[in-house]
């Protein structure tokens, strides 16, 4: 319908929606990293990225999440070409649109920025995030939910006891559990598996 092609850009629209939905997934990404790699020593630290920009001026030690900020300011361009192209495609009136220069230039700068940003993503990026074990134990061991696992064993009353203990002085639950002699070395060393804790499923 030549007619409908003259007054409607809507294809260009859903096209152009496509790529903006895309780059708001990719920012939650790119935000979820930045948390996740946030320090070293006063943010969550569980992952490490590669250092590509290492160190900061007020910051020293710290790897710059330069990629995923890149990503997020791709992102941005992204949602706000997409923006014009709303904006141009309900400008038409009549049976004519005259807008589709200011259309064609912001729906290819899309495509190409976000291609680009892209492929540094993951090359750059993703590729190179490495967990860090030692503070993700830290984490897990020093999680008051860990303590759900021994209520089978020790009951729910006790359980709850040893939580509000555990918070108060920051001791480990591990550690009353044996101060308390509610279960033994061995015993507790079964139970309280972190890595069963993350699989389906009743550890008994």
């Amino acid at each position: 319908d030549y007619f409908e092609a003259m007054q409607s850009l809507r294809q260009m629209v859903e096209l152009s929606g496509s790529l903006r939905n895309l780059a708001q997934d990719l920012i939650r990404v790119s935000n979820d990293i930045r948390l996740l790699a946030s320090g070293p020593k006063t943010g969550l630290a569980e992952i490490n990225l590669r250092p590509l920009q290492p160190g900061s001026s007020i910051m020293p030690g710290k790897v710059n999440p330069v990629i995923f900020e890149m990503m997020d300011m791709v992102c941005f361009q992204v949602i706000g070409c997409d923006a014009t192209v709303l904006m141009a495609a309900q400008a038409g009136q009549l049976e004519l649109n005259v807008m589709m220069p200011v259309v064609a230039f912001n729906l290819l700068h899309e495509l190409e920025i976000l291609k680009n940003a892209i492929q540094v993503f993951d090359r750059l990026g993703v590729s190179g995030i490495t967990a860090n074990e030692q503070r993700c134990r830290m984490y897990a061991e020093e999680s008051l939910s860990t303590v759900t696992v021994l209520n089978p064993h020790i009951g729910y009353q006790r359980g709850a006891e040893l939580a509000k203990e555990s918070l108060a002085t920051g001791r480990p639950i591990r550690e009353l559990v044996l101060e308390r002699g509610l279960l033994t070395r061995e015993k507790l060393d079964e139970v309280f598996d972190l890595r069963s804790m993350t699989e389906p499923g009743i550890h008994k």
